[in-house]
């Protein structure tokens, strides 16, 4: 249950706001704390084969240590290939209190800590979940590593509470050392290159390790006798929950946000200009010019409609220049639909003597109203 618990207490704290997760390309540093677990350790009493612990080595039985949860630190410097793997040298410390000696055939009272501290080279691998799953905002990893590790154990002592002896050891041993390493990285969105880390470590030193100390042993606590020499203490296992912060330094910043799109700005209209003699709708040579120009030019830009608009001067009734107005501008279109402008394409509207482009009174002759304009929208 504990083990749980701080397996989950590690992923609530490593579950900032994040962005894409993708493989360390560089140098990195980092860092991290948690629980540790240490399993029970077969231990071989101070100068077991003298007093009241004899009978318990010497025909077999196994002494053991139990420990109560400690705590881990781990603190690491490495460099990312870019393509998943890692290297990195690693340091670490781990303090569990004794909690009892186990294997005793009488109540024992046991008490200090045991701190162990060790060297480590670690390879690790980046596993690109978001590859297989599209899930991009974390990345586990997977790691071994291996090294050296000593433990001191701390005023480690144990003493008989109805049989009389008192055994204490304040000593240092190490050996080889070794662990695996299951994690998963979360980047976070505020600083490029800094990510939160969740952790489980199941780490081991191997073979037996050897403390000076002495056990005083007596059929009363008056008469004891005190003999120095040896404890040995088994193989270690621990298994640890860790979260941590990891700072890579050369990451790549976030991409910047999308340009927002801009709707371009519409074509500004063109407009072109035909004029007609007094009373009259038919087209001179000059106007099929500016015709052709206005529909060579409408293949060019871009356009929504095309309108031609035909006027008139303000001689004669308002009845019969609307007629004209509209003669001239179904004229124009005609040529324009002849240059190659799609009919569909094509607005025509006559408005008469109104819209004058030179103000005049009524009834006069006014070349510059009599006009079609073509305009390109």
């Amino acid at each position: 249950m504990r083990l749980r618990s701080a397996l989950l207490a590690a992923t609530v704290l490593a579950a900032p706001v994040a962005v894409q997760a993708q493989p360390i390309s560089g140098l990195y540093v980092g860092a991290g704390a948690g629980v540790n677990f240490k399993q029970d350790q077969n231990f071989t009493g101070l100068n077991a084969n003298v007093g009241p612990l004899a009978p318990f080595t010497s025909n077999g039985n196994s002494l053991k240590l139990t420990y109560d949860t400690g705590w881990v630190g781990v603190a690491s410097v490495g460099y990312g290939l870019g393509n998943g793997l890692r290297l990195e040298v690693e340091g670490n410390y781990r303090d569990n209190n004794v909690r009892t000696l186990h294997g005793t055939p009488f109540p024992t009272a046991a008490g200090g800590d045991t701190q162990t501290y060790g060297a480590m080279v670690n390879v690790l691998y980046d596993v690109d979940v978001a590859s297989y799953t599209g899930v991009d905002w974390v990345m586990p990893y997977v790691g071994v590593g291996a090294g050296y590790a000593w433990t001191k154990l701390h005023a480690v002592k144990a003493s008989g509470t109805t049989v009389p002896f008192f055994g204490r050891s304040d000593d240092t041993d190490g050996n080889f050392a070794y662990q695996a390493i299951v994690g998963a990285a979360i980047p976070i969105d505020a600083m490029p290159g800094l990510a939160f880390t969740a952790e489980y470590r199941f780490f081991g030193v191997i073979g037996d390790t050897s403390y000076k100390g002495a056990v005083d042993t007596g059929a009363t606590a008056a008469t004891f006798t005190r003999t120095f020499g040896s404890a040995k203490l088994g193989d270690q296992y621990n298994h640890s929950i860790l979260a941590g912060v990891r700072y890579a330094f050369n990451a790549a910043p976030p991409p910047p946000p999308p340009a927002p799109i801009v709707a371009p700005a519409p074509a500004a209209a063109r407009s072109y200009l035909v004029f007609f003699d007094w009373d009259r709708a038919d087209l001179s040579d000059r106007a099929r010019q500016i015709i052709a120009e206005a529909a060579r030019n409408s293949t060019s830009v871009q356009y929504t409609r095309i309108e031609v608009n035909g006027y008139t001067d303000t001689s004669g009734s308002a009845e019969y220049n609307q007629r004209l107005s509209v003669r001239r501008a179904q004229n124009v279109a005609a040529e324009l639909v002849k240059d190659g402008v799609p009919r569909q394409a094509i607005a025509i509207q006559g408005f008469g003597e109104t819209h004058l482009l030179v103000p005049t009174g009524p009834n006069v002759r006014e070349p510059q109203n009599r006009r079609v304009e073509i305009i390109l929208h």
